[in-house]
């Protein structure tokens, strides 16, 4: 049985999906992009504050569920410009303990939803 997962403190989804489903113990997130949730406006002033837009974004997300990002087992990265991958790691190495990081995987994509710089996605285990 799934459970849908939605917070009002994270943007609305833009298409036909949701924030999260819970499957028993797990937790699949759709991609978050920089969307201020307050405000509906993308945060876009630059890459640092772009991904942490994103990572607030999933924070409330997780929290949601229960969760936090210590539950994270896997994210998925994508990003529009290769050369962003130190300032985008630098960012989300925030959010972790380096010893219990997530699996991950970081690609270079030709565009991304609304032309944002960067999209995250995780799953997480209670």
């Amino acid at each position: 049985m799934k459970k849908i997962i939605t917070t009002t403190k994270a943007p609305a989804p833009i298409g036909p999906y949701n924030q999260a489903v819970l499957s028993g113990n797990t937790l699949y997130t759709s991609g978050q992009i920089a969307i201020n949730p307050a405000t509906g406006e993308l945060v876009l002033d630059t890459i640092e504050a772009e991904t942490k837009q994103v990572m607030e974004n999933m924070k409330e997300v997780l929290a949601t569920a229960e969760m936090t990002f210590e539950n994270v087992v896997k994210t998925s990265i994508f990003i529009s410009d290769m050369h962003n991958f130190s300032k985008i790691n630098s960012v989300y190495a925030q959010y972790f303990d380096e010893a219990t990081a997530p699996a991950r995987e970081t690609v270079e994509v030709a565009n991304l939803p609304k032309f944002v710089n960067v999209e995250i996605s995780m799953i997480a285990i209670k």
